[in-house]
């Protein structure tokens, strides 16, 4: 392989994948590699012989689960806001041409033992039975900032500067109660911990509005829209943009061994005896494991249901979140629902994931909650798996390496690792200033 090329990238996880299509688009001449013999790396989807080769080591799945072919599980499963980063991504680069979306049916909150629907609106807000008279009506009054809040417009601000005053400030002139924090910071902002309470509170605004617009998006049940057929759609549509991008692709490389010179800088990856030269290497953290290191540890059950999870309005798609507090945790606690209605499925065939931060070394234990919302479950996996940052000095060994995918059934998070890397190999921002009003009739699959 004698040409030279701008970038390499190896595995073809989503976040790569996005990538090598955001750099394609931007006319690097980009080389992707795999070891796999199928695109998605961490975050494919598994039919289910796949799924019991993974779990059980055979691929005699049970007869009664039904067609194989018709499953469609993700391994690393997350809903889209409807107006998110990753939305915006998508039709920035017209990758919602290669896709078909439909809208998640429902948004809840696990309090006190029960399941409840997220309210996001003043209106929600008068009506929801997680909070008493009193509280709805100062949690009204909360919603209202927070609909109404502009940046450029000081009126809305109310006298507040959201870069100084914490979020623990602003709740409190509010006066909401801890189990209405609890709900408003994980299962609206979607913060992953209370950290975001000493935090200015900007942010949580802006987390909170992104909900609030996701769901007025399209006026459903949820903020949330997820692909038909699963996740796994998503790093080949990425992969065949970059392709028409000019980003050439070989799958089933074993080794890919990333070569440096004399100052430690990568120059080349290596694989069956060739050597493809670059002037920059892109990957996930199974690539390099000696520039990363483990920072902690997914648990997650994947369960097979004939029935919606209970106390959700029958919804065929769900997130529902667990705060920490409720469960006397250090880190939140995520269901996620779909089913045949999404094509990820056979009929009638529903598949729940229960997912957190691994707090201890058993996740049977460590899921029971989540679990035992689900109702009867016809079969269960349990698997862990660990998360690893990046250690590396980028500019002293031009090597780009993602984060692991968090706990989180939301794609925020994974987006914004995206969009820092993409910042430091390009040296630009990514603009993702789209219109989406124009874009919503691709979305609604």
């Amino acid at each position: 392989m004698d040409e030279e090329y701008d970038v390499i990238v190896l595995g073809t996880g989503l976040k790569e994948c996005i990538l090598s299509g955001l750099l394609s688009v931007d006319g690097l001449k980009v080389l992707h590699m795999d070891r796999n013999d199928h695109y998605g790396g961490a975050s494919s989807s598994l039919n289910l012989m796949q799924l019991w080769k993974r779990f059980k080591g055979n691929d005699q799945p049970k007869e009664q689960l039904g067609s194989s072919r018709e499953y469609n599980v993700d391994m690393i499963p997350k809903f889209m806001m409807a107006n998110g980063k990753l939305v915006r991504v998508l039709i920035h680069t017209d990758v919602t041409k290669y896709l078909h979306f439909k809208a998640v049916d429902g948004s809840f909150v696990y309090n006190k033992g029960k399941i409840y629907k997220v309210p996001a609106t003043d209106v929600e807000a008068l009506k929801s039975p997680l909070m008493g008279l009193f509280e709805k009506r100062r949690a009204r009054k909360f919603f209202i900032y927070v609909q109404d809040y502009e940046d450029n417009d000081p009126k809305s601000h109310e006298g507040l500067d959201l870069n100084k005053v914490t979020a623990r400030e602003l709740i409190a002139k509010y006066g909401l109660e801890d189990d209405t924090i609890d709900f408003v910071g994980h299962a609206l902002a979607l913060h992953i911990d209370d950290s975001y309470l000493d935090q200015p509170a900007m942010g949580f605004v802006k987390k909170m509005k992104l909900y609030a617009e996701s769901l007025a998006r399209f006026q459903g049940g949820s903020p949330y829209i997820y692909p038909l057929y699963g996740l796994g759609e998503l790093p080949q549509a990425f992969a065949r943009l970059s392709a028409v991008y000019g980003g050439t692709y070989m799958l089933n490389k074993p080794e890919c061994k990333v070569e440096y010179d004399t100052n430690g800088k990568a120059i080349g990856v290596t694989s069956e005896g060739e050597t493809a030269k670059c002037k920059k290497v892109v990957c996930d953290p199974s690539y390099l494991p000696d520039k990363v290191q483990k920072v902690g540890k997914v648990a997650r059950a994947i369960c097979i249901m004939s029935h919606p999870i209970p106390d959700t309005n029958d919804s065929h798609s769900v997130q529902v979140i667990l705060p920490q507090k409720q469960l006397g945790r250090k880190s939140d606690m995520y269901l996620f629902c779909c089913s045949y209605a999404h094509n990820v499925a056979p009929k009638e065939k529903y598949i729940a994931f229960v997912i957190t931060e691994a707090e201890t070394d058993k996740p049977e234990v460590e899921l029971k909650p989540g679990i035992e919302l689900l109702g009867p479950v016809e079969e269960i996996f349990y698997d862990t798996y660990d998360r690893f940052v990046p250690t590396n000095n980028h500019e002293v060994d031009s090597c780009y390496i993602s984060t692991s995918y968090d706990a989180t059934t939301h794609f925020e998070s994974t987006v914004d690792d995206v969009i820092q890397l993409y910042s430091k190999i390009t040296g630009k921002d990514l603009d993702l200033s789209v219109d989406l009003s124009a874009a919503s009739a691709s979305t609604e699959g």
